[in-house]
């Protein structure tokens, strides 16, 4: 088996959202336990003279565990099932932490510009993940959301999620609007498709695999 780490990356010595510096392969590198596919993953930051460094001998390393490459659709797919949003889509400057939920991440106890104005915030918009009911065609972004007559919102993303075989679409909706006796639909090339509201990820809800 080739060694490329020799730091302790255990749960006990590197928790989830933790980053370090260390050398992965002989390179030096900033590394972040962050999953954007809800596995165990890692996120690696090297300087760019060193990354076809860095891909040989992670690739070398991998090549008995059969390491295979995967591209940024499916990515995309994988974060789907997990409810993130990705930047400049759902995470972008004209929606506020509270409307997209990264509030969370935000120290109130500290003092920062824009305090008291995010403090204070009253917005009914919140990003919210929706299942659309369709087999054969997926959202892009822009759609319309409709609570009856009523246009109460837009898609911000979308598309299949493979693994649990559902079309997802990430919204930007006002809940005050929602009246519960009409359906939720997304407007998809003309054609309004029923919807429901996602309350928790579809893939491993209590996130424990990329805890692991």
């Amino acid at each position: 088996m080739k060694i490329i780490l020799r730091e302790d990356v255990s749960n006990e010595k590197f928790k989830f959202r933790d980053s370090k510096r260390m050398f992965v392969g002989g390179v030096p590198a900033i590394i972040n336990r962050i999953s954007f596919t809800g596995e165990l993953g890692y996120e690696i930051y090297v300087a760019p003279h060193y990354q076809i460094k860095l891909y040989e001998e992670l690739m070398e390393a991998g090549r008995e565990f059969n390491i295979k490459l995967f591209g940024a659709r499916a990515l995309m797919s994988m974060r789907l099932e997990k409810n993130w949003g990705a930047w400049t889509l759902d995470y972008r400057p004209d929606f506020s932490a509270k409307e997209t939920g990264l509030d969370m991440f935000i120290n109130w106890d500290k003092d920062f510009i824009g305090k008291e104005k995010a403090q204070t915030e009253n917005s009914s918009c919140k990003l919210t993940p929706l299942i659309v009911e369709t087999n054969d065609i997926d959202v892009t972004n822009n759609e319309a959301v409709m609570n009856g007559k009523d246009s109460i919102g837009y898609v911000t993303s979308g598309g299949f999620a493979h693994f649990v075989n559902k079309s997802v679409a990430f919204t930007f909706i006002d809940k005050e609007k929602i009246k519960s006796e009409n359906k939720i639909q997304v407007e998809i090339n003309g054609d309004l498709f029923n919807c429901s509201i996602i309350k928790e990820p579809l893939y491993d809800p209590s996130g424990q695999k990329m805890r692991s």
